[in-house]
Formats: C-alpha cells, structure tokens, sequence
C-alpha cells in the first residue's frame, strides 16, 4: 500500500492513540500544575540560601525528587504497577499510565519551579520583609510576579518532556502515538507510517516551544 493508503487504514486507530496521548498527557500536567508548583515553591521556601540556615523540609523534598528524577522511567512504570492497580483497579490504559507519569512530571517542574525562583534578586525577598509581606503575600504578589516568565517557560519544558515520556507507556498497555508509531509502523515494517507519526510529536513539541517562548516574552518584565 501507497503511505496515503496507509493512512486511510490506520486513521482510526491514529486518533485513537492521539486521544490516548491526550488524556495522558491532560492528566499528567494538571497533576504538575496542582501538584508540582506548590512543592517547587516549598523547595525555594525551604531552601539553604533562602533560609540561611538548614532545613529538614527541603532536604526531605529534595531527596525525594532527585530519586524520582533518576530513576529509569521505565523500570520506575513496571515497579509501579502494582500501586496503580491497587489505586485505580487496573494497570493498562491511558488513564493508569497517567500515575507514573504525573509523579515524573511533579518532579520534573518542581524542580524547574525551584530554580527559577532562586534566579529571583534576593532584593525582592528584602523588598517584601520591609513592606511586612506574609508568606502568602510574599508568594502571590512577589515570587509569582518576578518568576512568572521563567514559570511559563519550565511548564513549556515539563510539556515537551512529559511528550517524551508518554511515547514509552506503549510498552505497558498505556498506548498513545508511540506505541501506534511502534506497532503499526516499526513492527509492521511500514516506516511511512512511523515517521508521520514521529512528525506529528515534533510538530506538537514545536508549537508548544514556541507559544510558550512567546508566551513568556509577553510576561516578562525585564524587556
């Protein structure tokens, strides 16, 4: 079959794995936002030079991440899947494979989130004592002001790794464009149709890179 005879074919099954990469994908980085933001401004909050002293919080945060962040992903996915299929009651789908990968993606922007906060001036934090700021003054209307393009920015890098990182739950019944690319191009020995698919998360990957970019010139105060 021609490439444009392929497609035709396999279109169902196309949208079906878009579908599957964005529920994942939608899933995942809610679960950043919510999750990874917070925790990302505990690790600044807690942190050595922002409380000129040590603190058991963020050494307990930071040790948490930096094991989530080695970990092999994919042996991290198979280690998990007894949790997942206690926790939802089912290890295979798009929805199970979310879990591994928000925890991967709460690590991945917290720690983006951490430092772009500590690239803040340190006279800003000064700014905020003297004006008698609270904690959550400090946050809202100091850190979330001056970091705002530098959050947009590591959301957009969080995005474009977490588009890497769904490719590989396929391999665990999660499905999703890399698995389609795999099964239906690679293993069927029709490359065609693995490279639109490898096409497709470039040009994804490419757009989000660049409304983000764009998105954080338009926030950023320095210009």
């Amino acid at each position: 079959m021609s490439l444009q005879e392929q497609l035709v074919y396999y279109w169902p099954e196309l949208v079906l794995s878009l579908e599957q990469t964005a529920i994942m994908m939608g899933i995942s980085l809610s679960v950043a936002l919510l999750v990874g933001l917070p925790l990302g401004m505990a690790l600044y909050l807690t942190h050595p030079k922002v409380q000129q002293r040590e603190h058991w919080a963020y050494w307990v945060f930071n040790a948490l991440i930096s094991v989530i962040r080695s970990f092999p992903f994919l042996l991290f996915v198979v280690v998990l899947i007894p949790v997942v299929r206690f926790l939802i009651g089912r290890a295979f789908g798009p929805v199970p494979a979310s879990f591994p990968l928000s925890i991967v993606a709460i690590a991945i922007f917290a720690r983006l989130v951490e430092q772009v906060l500590l690239d803040i001036p340190n006279e800003i934090r000064l700014l905020a004592d003297s004006l008698g700021a609270t904690t959550r003054q400090y946050i809202w209307h100091f850190l979330l002001v001056e970091g705002r393009s530098g959050l947009v920015l590591a959301f957009t890098t969080t995005i474009v790794s977490m588009t890497s990182y769904s490719t590989v739950m396929g391999i665990v019944g999660g499905g999703g464009i890399g698995d389609f690319a795999i099964r239906y191009g690679y293993q069927s020995y029709q490359y065609g149709i693995m490279y639109v698919a490898i096409l497709i998360m470039v040009g994804f990957v490419f757009v989000v890179q660049m409304l983000g970019n764009q998105l954080a010139h338009q926030l950023d105060k320095r210009k």
